[in-house]
């Protein structure tokens, strides 16, 4: 049932990308953006359709801040890969925005997406009630800026020429904040819409998101670029500090299959209904890539 709501969640996504950014001049921007919005696994999406589904919301509302979380998310990607950050030069198995064109036009790609996040979360059609919208607009600024992930990725940056590795804690914060928020708004977008309780959802996204950046400091370890479709190993290369280094590959994963459980009690009020939810925690940590 999840690999299907998934796979259907993904699907919807990109028809919906597809629709907004068909609408646009066919300039090389407007093709980086799309570009950049294919294919992955729309995790972050699917959290969003799924809240909504939990608490009555209509698919046709939760769409747009769906694909708007997607499209931050990618934003935040292009990015994350330009020489002046990470330097890659593989994204989901494709060349990433400056490989593919230039540095210039992925940076104006990841404004443009960043702002159509925005955008679509403030269209009367992701919910006909105004409070709703800009709640959901508010909460993403915190969770995407100087509070949120952009505080994890500048946390991260400076960690690179540290004098010293970051201790557990330290490295917990900036996960928090690098994928932690992102994953929390959208696994609390739904209840967000319906004016409902967020806490047992925001419990649900804080374990989540913690096990999947575990999980990916595992597969970083364990992985192939091949199957990933991104560059590994590279932190051990620059001599970071990581889950996996600091706790070991065994404790690592022991941590996050613990989170994945303390996220799955966090839905115990949700009964059955949740267990698409409970198999998306669980799916973090056995994932491939």
């Amino acid at each position: 049932m999840f690999a299907d709501r998934l796979s259907a969640s993904a699907q919807a996504i990109q028809q919906h990308f597809d629709g907004v950014l068909g609408a646009l001049d066919d300039l090389p921007v407007v093709r980086a953006m799309a570009h950049a919005t294919h294919g992955g696994k729309r995790l972050r999406g699917f959290l969003v359709l799924e809240s909504a589904r939990l608490h009555g919301i209509d698919a046709t509302h939760a769409i747009w801040p769906a694909t708007a979380i997607e499209a931050l998310h990618a934003y935040s990607l292009v990015h994350d890969d330009l020489p002046c950050m990470d330097d890659d030069d593989l994204r989901r198995g494709q060349p990433t925005v400056h490989r593919k064109w230039d540095e210039a036009t992925a940076v104006l790609a990841g404004d443009a997406l960043q702002t159509l996040a925005f955008e679509m979360v403030c269209r009367e059609e992701a919910s006909p009630d105004a409070n709703v919208r800009a709640t959901l607009a508010l909460r993403l600024a915190r969770a995407s800026g100087a509070k949120g992930m952009v505080l994890g990725q500048a946390l991260d940056i400076a960690a690179e020429t540290a004098l010293t590795p970051l201790t557990l804690d330290q490295i917990t914060a900036l996960q928090q904040g690098k994928t932690g928020a992102l994953i929390e708004w959208a696994a609390t977008a739904g209840a967000c819409m319906a004016r409902a309780d967020i806490s047992a959802l925001q419990a649900y996204a804080k374990a989540l998101g913690l096990a999947f950046q575990i999980a990916d400091d595992v597969l970083d370890v364990t992985g192939d670029s091949a199957t990933l479709g991104k560059a590994v190993g590279k932190d051990a290369e620059a001599g970071k500090a990581t889950f996996v280094s600091l706790l070991g590959l065994d404790t690592a994963r022991k941590r996050a299959a613990d989170l994945v459980d303390q996220a799955c009690d966090s839905l115990a009020g949700y009964g059955t209904d949740a267990d698409t939810l409970k198999e998306a925690a669980r799916f973090v940590v056995t994932r491939a890539h």
